[in-house]
């Protein structure tokens, strides 16, 4: 699997797509910057929940992006692949994270 976007296109599938996310998260700060963010999502999703407080809510995307951005703007040094690839790459960052968590890949 290639680790470069295609020449002149755009990935087809997300399988496509992954080894690509995967290689744009190669340094570990930026990654454990990610996993941490992610988590911290989940709580801010339970704790809407368990408060019954929509507000909360507004805080996920600020507190995911926020923590992703500085992990590559800072560490990695590149451009979010979330500015192309949207979807994909919210996928590949919860992919990431149940990869990390599981112990499938090293935090």
């Amino acid at each position: 699997m290639s680790t470069q976007q295609p020449a002149g296109g755009r990935f087809q599938t997300f399988s496509a797509f992954y080894p690509y996310y995967v290689h744009e998260h190669s340094n570990r700060t930026c990654r454990r910057i990610h996993v941490v963010g992610t988590a911290l999502v989940i709580v801010i999703f339970i704790t809407a929940l368990v408060t019954r407080n929509g507000w909360w809510l507004l805080g996920m995307p600020l507190v995911g992006y926020g923590f992703a951005w500085v992990g590559h703007f800072f560490f990695e040094k590149n451009r979010p692949a979330t500015f192309k690839y949207p979807l994909w790459s919210l996928m590949g960052d919860w992919r990431l994270f149940f990869e990390t968590v599981s112990g499938r890949r090293r935090f």
